[in-house]
């Protein structure tokens, strides 16, 4: 019973999280954007810093809970070296996805507009898709490559790298399917279109399952990191268990 209720915790954590992700994202892009004046640099600048502090924040506060996963890619990717049971994965990427459609309405919500709306932002082509490989190929190698030894580190290296990504990528850096999706519900900044989705998303999954395979190979120890990579260490996580359930 305690296991089940153990995860019950992190897979709201995991939801709750992916939602105020989806509500920076999504509204700092309608503020910007509101803001800006018609200036598409200062409403990318906008949504860019809000992005990438609202990960900091969200990554520290519930990563001792859940690993702060928020991302179907990254969950898949944990899953694969050891660091999540494949089932406890599911369950993570359904709060995911849950949560990022719940984001989004929240974030229509604060600015007056419907719960969902379709997205008639195109972002095609191969260019953008690439981009997509590069921008996860990236998160999960900052992932990967500070969780070795500095997990303390990786809430930072995170936001840093989402934020820079957002900048270098022609495609923004979404690198996130469950973030992917739940745009493509938003004619807003920050939409896609629905048929650009499925492209995003492959590229997505490729970009994080090799740069799991490199750093398989760069750090052979992977699988027995992988508990401790998003999670603070399995110390932290006992003694915040503790706290929540002391039975």
């Amino acid at each position: 019973m305690k296991q089940r209720t153990d995860l019950s915790r992190r897979v709201v954590a995991e939801g709750v999280g992916t939602a105020f992700l989806l509500a920076a994202v999504v509204g700092s892009g309608i503020m910007g954007e509101r803001l800006a004046g018609g200036n598409v640099a200062i409403a990318l600048l906008a949504n860019t810093l809000a992005t990438g502090a609202a990960l900091v924040a969200l990554i520290l506060a519930f990563g001792p809970i859940s690993g702060a996963h928020f991302n179907p890619a990254v969950a898949l990717a944990d899953a694969w070296q050891g660091g999540l049971e494949w089932r406890e994965a599911a369950s993570y990427i359904a709060a995911q996805f849950l949560g990022a459609f719940a984001g989004v309405a929240a974030a229509h919500a604060m600015f007056g507009k419907p719960p969902f709306f379709a997205s008639q932002h195109v972002r095609a082509g191969g260019a953008q898709t690439f981009s997509e490989f590069i921008a996860t190929f990236g998160l999960l190698a900052v992932i990967w490559g500070c969780g070795k030894l500095r997990a303390q580190a990786v809430p930072f290296a995170v936001g840093a790298y989402i934020t820079a990504a957002y900048w270098f990528t022609a495609s923004t850096s979404f690198a996130n399917p469950a973030v992917t999706l739940a745009r493509a519900a938003t004619d807003t900044f920050a939409g896609i279109r629905l048929v650009d989705v499925p492209g995003f998303v492959v590229a997505q999954l490729a970009g994080a399952a090799s740069a799991t395979l490199l750093f398989r190979w760069l750090i052979p120890s992977l699988p027995q990191e992988a508990p401790a990579v998003l999670v603070p260490h399995p110390e932290m996580e006992t003694h915040i268990t503790q706290e929540i359930d002391p039975s």
